[in-house]
């Protein structure tokens, strides 16, 4: 399928309708030459499948970040008409509202790098972590509904957190509709005893330490102002609640496409009509999941705070400690865009994708041990992405491989060699999240960047590292 891509610019790559039987619209990529030939044949062909889907919009796109996933690849955004199209589990992910809070600091690189040993077991004490963890919070039935349906209301009423933190969340940190009768009952028990609790995989919670400023007019409306300046980055999602409602409404629009007559080129990308029930049903209930997990990281970001303060003696609101921004991938939203001269409500699916609206800042994970980045939207990405960019690194390895290549031992000390305080629950952990396991993120960022679709405003590196 790649020998059939077509160059449309210096970073972007167009299959056209003609590639194979069946596409309704292209589907493009956005890329460098270096990541389009690490590309994989089997994310490409996904992205044709998704292309096929009824009510589908002009273009499916991929981004540098692509590789393969479940139904639509991960790195990816299928955006489909309001009234005639499809909504897709499978498109969303299973880690609904998985994403990323950024914090900032006063502190500088002399500040913490004499604490940082201390720092990081402070850290990884206060907050839970690992597969299955359970939090320190045990929320009664009561209050995991105020969770579902307020999101970091619910945060601010319980202090966790404030209300500057809602100003610099997505959605104010609470989609509007949500609806828990659309939440099973086995999605609630997983959920009520995990909020506050990191997990595993390539979720983590790095202290990093301002590297490049590009952009400091920008950096600074956000209180970023200095090289070697303390940043937070946070990184989780909705836990076993929103993997639940995941794997709840795939079997539903199983069903679903079979009641509706839906061909599906594959069977992942199981669906249902946007204004059917089943589509409306996991809508809402997606809605639960998202607003759990903008919970789950404030939560996570107050204890952060509170680790803090127990390390350096000092009230977190003197040390500055205040969200820059928090964004969310794997999610399915209702937008008004402008195809084809018209504005037009349509779901953009950003699976493994994120926002990258006029005056909104993108945040975009690296792999373990290597850079991460702050970018800003544009317009551009408004004409040509659906306001979509990338969302970290991107696998160029699975799991599995990874971790028969690399020894968790292995990293940890050579992370340590260089200055870098590791913690993490099993070695294992430290093999599957490998940076040799992901692409170079520098040249990720190039791709958004030179496309024009999101543009670099800082660049952070890795000072100690907390990985489930």
């Amino acid at each position: 399928m790649k020998e059939k891509l077509k160059r449309i610019s210096d970073f972007v790559w167009e299959l056209p309708k003609t590639a194979r039987e069946g596409m309704n619209v292209p589907a493009r990529i956005i890329a460098s030459d270096k990541i389009i030939n690490q590309a994989e044949d089997a994310a490409i062909q996904q992205l044709t499948n998704v292309a096929c889907l009824p009510g589908v919009v002009e273009p499916v796109l991929g981004m540098p970040d692509i590789h393969w996933g479940y139904g639509l690849p991960m790195g990816a955004v299928g955006v489909f008409d309001a009234e005639n199209g499809v909504i897709s589990s499978g498109c969303t992910g299973f880690d609904i509202n998985c994403g990323i809070n950024v914090i900032r600091t006063n502190l500088t690189l002399d500040d913490v790098r004499p604490k940082l040993n201390e720092l990081i077991s402070t850290l990884f004490k206060n907050i839970p972590s690992g597969v299955g963890a359970k939090g320190k919070l045990r929320l009664s039935p009561d209050e995991l509904e105020g969770v579902l349906a307020n999101g970091v209301n619910w945060c601010i009423e319980n202090s966790y957190g404030t209300k500057d933190d809602a100003v610099h969340t997505e959605e104010n940190g609470c989609m509007k509709g949500a609806d828990s009768s659309k939440v099973s009952p086995e999605a609630k028990k997983r959920g009520a005893p995990q909020l506050g609790t990191l997990g595993a995989g390539n979720h983590f919670l790095e202290v990093q330490t301002v590297d490049k400023i590009f952009d400091m007019e920008t950096a600074k409306k956000y209180g970023i102002t200095d090289k070697n300046q303390i940043m937070i980055m946070l990184h989780c999602g909705s836990r076993g609640l929103g993997h639940q409602v995941a794997s709840d409404y795939l079997k539903i629009h199983e069903q679903a496409a079979r009641k509706y007559n839906i061909k599906l080129p594959d069977r992942q990308l199981v669906c249902a009509p946007t204004t059917s029930k089943e589509g409306q049903d996991y809508f809402t209930a997606m809605k639960c999941a998202v607003n759990y997990a903008f919970c789950n990281r404030l939560v996570m970001t107050q204890w952060t705070r509170e680790s803090f303060e127990q390390v350096f003696k000092r009230d977190w609101e003197s040390m500055d400690m205040q969200t820059v921004q928090s964004i969310c991938h794997n999610i399915c939203k209702l937008e008004k865009h402008t195809i084809n001269g018209e504005k037009r409500e349509v779901y953009v699916h950003r699976k493994g994708s994120t926002r990258s609206f006029p005056g909104t800042l993108a945040l975009i994970a690296g792999s373990m041990g290597t850079a991460s980045y702050i970018l800003k939207g544009t317009e551009k990405a408004m004409e040509e992405t659906f306001g979509s960019t990338c969302h970290g690194a991107g696998r160029v390895m699975s799991r599995h491989a990874a971790i028969r290549k690399f020894r968790g031992e292995n990293i940890k000390r050579e992370m340590e060699e260089k200055g870098r305080a590791v913690k993490a629950t099993h070695p294992k952990v430290l093999a599957e999240e490998a940076p040799g396991a992901y692409k170079n993120v520098d040249e990720v960022i190039e791709s958004v960047h030179g496309a024009g679709i999101s543009l670099k405003v800082v660049r952070l590196k890795p000072l100690g590292v907390m990985k489930g």
